[in-house]
């Protein structure tokens, strides 16, 4: 047996929630009829100008993609409100940002701040070069940052400190001047995770030239609406962008994924629409939850919000269990490090199918 790394025994394989195919066949629910509520996507799809630019893209196939992307930064920093020489982008994501983070800043023994319940790939990520993660502290409760909690945690040997605002899966903000306290408080890189700013209409972009240790994710899955194409984005110091430019894999931003970001960018009434779509929808469904009497659910400036169901008679698992056989997909936050088994995360969906959600869910928990 060919020896792998012992770090890889530390990590269970990746297993998927059940897709629209499953979930038809095991509960007799027609594909057509099934509703993803569970992966912050945005329903309502790309921009119109997308499928054109894909189909024009097919000739160039045969050609590698460009590998400096002037133009597309270029774009892209106009979207975003920085120079060019401040933007990096990335053909998995934000997740191949992560892990070349990983490689530029990490030695085995140095250290990372998280704050869980938040997004995990952050752990998934830096632990694969032995990064030993330090537990700071979200407060579920206020749905806010324990701003104290990760200043105590700071030390010689911390690299990178994650702060995700709108937080995943809580959809809490982290305030401006909580995420300078802790940028002035170390010469670690404090990683800023704005995949879903667009939805909470603020953005920390003007501390990039004020400050040297600052990174920020961002994606063009979510409002976007290109999960399937997996763009991210880096908005950071023009130093540090070059080093990791030096390890980032030269072609993984597709042909095709390039053409769509411009054309998803030139349409910038497609973008107002679809955030002012997905902001009214998740007040519609926070709104109507709350309104059911033994669910809690948080207040979220994301496209997503968290739902506490002890109250219900039901686990997460449970719940989550009961709404598929429905034909309804909900994440099961059971394993997200921080929360126990009783919280769920819902998606916007459009309204007739967010509709038939609250139908399904007050037929389920009762009113």
């Amino acid at each position: 047996m060919v020896k792998t790394r012992a770090i890889i025994d530390e990590f269970d394989t990746y297993v998927p929630g059940k897709s629209k195919k499953e979930i038809s066949e095991k509960y007799g629910v027609p594909e057509n009829e099934i509703l993803k509520l569970g992966s912050n996507e945005n329903p309502w799809g790309p921009a119109p100008g997308v499928k054109e630019a894909i189909l024009n893209a097919i000739p160039e196939m045969n050609r590698y993609p460009e590998s400096n992307q002037e133009y597309l930064k270029e774009k892209i920093a106009e979207y975003a409100g920085v120079n060019k020489n401040q933007v990096i982008v990335t053909g998995d994501g934000a997740d191949e940002l992560l892990d070349i983070l990983a490689k530029t800043l990490i030695d085995p023994g140095d250290e990372f701040i998280v704050h869980p319940p938040t997004y995990m790939y952050y752990s998934f990520t830096f632990k694969q070069y032995n990064a030993k993660a330090v537990y700071a502290k979200w407060n579920v409760k206020e749905n806010k940052l324990d701003v104290q909690s990760v200043l105590d945690n700071i030390t010689d040997k911390t690299k990178v400190i994650f702060l995700c605002t709108p937080n995943n899966p809580t959809g809490g903000l982290i305030p401006q001047e909580d995420i300078i306290k802790i940028i002035e408080s170390t010469d670690a890189l404090v990683v800023i995770d704005e995949a879903y700013w667009e939805f909470s209409e603020v953005n920390n972009v003007n501390l990039l030239d004020k400050y040297d240790n600052v990174f920020i994710i961002r994606t063009f899955s979510k409002v976007m609406g290109l999960a399937g194409l997996r763009i991210g984005y880096g908005l950071s110091n023009p130093e540090l962008l070059e080093k990791i430019s030096r390890i980032k894999p030269v072609f993984s931003l597709t042909v095709p994924s390039q053409k769509a970001v411009l054309a998803t960018l030139a349409d910038k009434e497609f973008i107002k629409e679809s955030t002012k779509k997905s902001i009214a929808e998740r007040e519609y469904l926070y709104e109507s939850v709350n309104a059911i009497d033994n669910l809690h659910i948080y207040k979220s400036k994301s496209n997503y919000l968290l739902i506490d169901v002890r109250n219900s008679g039901f686990t997460a698992k449970e719940l989550t269990s009961k709404l598929m056989e429905k034909g309804i997909i909900v994440r099961d936050c059971t394993s997200f490090y921080g929360l126990d088994e009783y919280y769920i995360r819902i998606s916007v969906e459009t309204h007739p199918k967010n509709e038939k959600f609250i139908k399904i869910l007050k037929e389920i928990v009762g009113n």
